[in-house]
């Protein structure tokens, strides 16, 4: 006969330890710069986030694998690059010249227009500081103006199957569109965070014999943010 006096409670066991597509509150632990092998000089920006605490019953990842005495991540973690493509010199088809230095910081720009009063002063006393777009990225990094800031996103992803062969994605941020931002904070109302679609928000895995991309190829054991 079934019981159903002594039911098991649902745990938070079940839930992903790493950031999936979709719509979250997020904070930034840092941002690197990852040179993109197909093409010289041009980057990847890379956001390491953790969303928001998910509990006393949820177990992250390690804070550092190399330091268990740190404990574990309250939230889920991820690395999501800035843009879908790499940063770089360019023309268009139609002869439009871009920059990829430019483009760097519209990037910078945004995001600390979003994060607010404290990244925008920090990126105003960056004012001439910097001889390249490196060095200034990197100072974002050290200062972290940034810090416990969260903001709302909406992620998008490349589908890819990982090490041991299961569906995962590899995260970047959808572009700016009419209405809507890939990023935003509960105060910017003219221009909400963009609402999640998966039709929208998704590049399904087309080469079934490419096991892997560079940025989200993560297991258990090789996270590292």
């Amino acid at each position: 006969m079934i019981s159903t006096k002594n039911i098991q409670e649902s745990t938070g066991g079940g839930i992903q330890k790493l950031i999936q597509p979709g719509n979250i509150k997020a904070k930034i632990l840092g941002v690197e710069l990852e040179p993109y092998k197909f093409i010289p000089d041009s980057y990847q920006v890379i956001l390491s986030l953790e969303t928001e605490e998910l509990g006393d019953e949820f177990e992250g990842f390690l804070i550092n694998k190399d330091d268990p005495s740190m404990g574990y991540h309250k939230g889920q973690i991820g690395k999501v690059k800035s843009s879908e493509y790499a940063y770089a010199d360019a023309t268009t088809k139609g002869g439009n010249e871009i920059k990829r230095d430019a483009e760097m910081l519209k990037f910078l720009k945004n995001i600390c227009t979003s994060l607010g009063g404290k990244a925008l002063k920090w990126l105003d006393k960056q004012d001439s500081k910097h001889a390249t777009i490196e060095s200034l990225f990197e100072q974002f990094n050290i200062d972290q103006p940034f810090e416990n800031i969260y903001l709302d996103y909406c992620i998008a992803g490349k589908e890819y199957l990982n090490k041991k062969g299961y569906p995962a994605y590899d995260l970047f941020l959808p572009k700016f569109v009419k209405g809507g931002a890939p990023f935003s904070n509960e105060e910017q109302k003219p221009f909400p965070v963009i609402t999640y679609s998966e039709a929208n928000h998704i590049r399904r895995k087309k080469n079934p014999t490419v096991s892997s991309f560079a940025s989200s190829n993560a297991s258990d054991n090789d996270i590292d943010l």
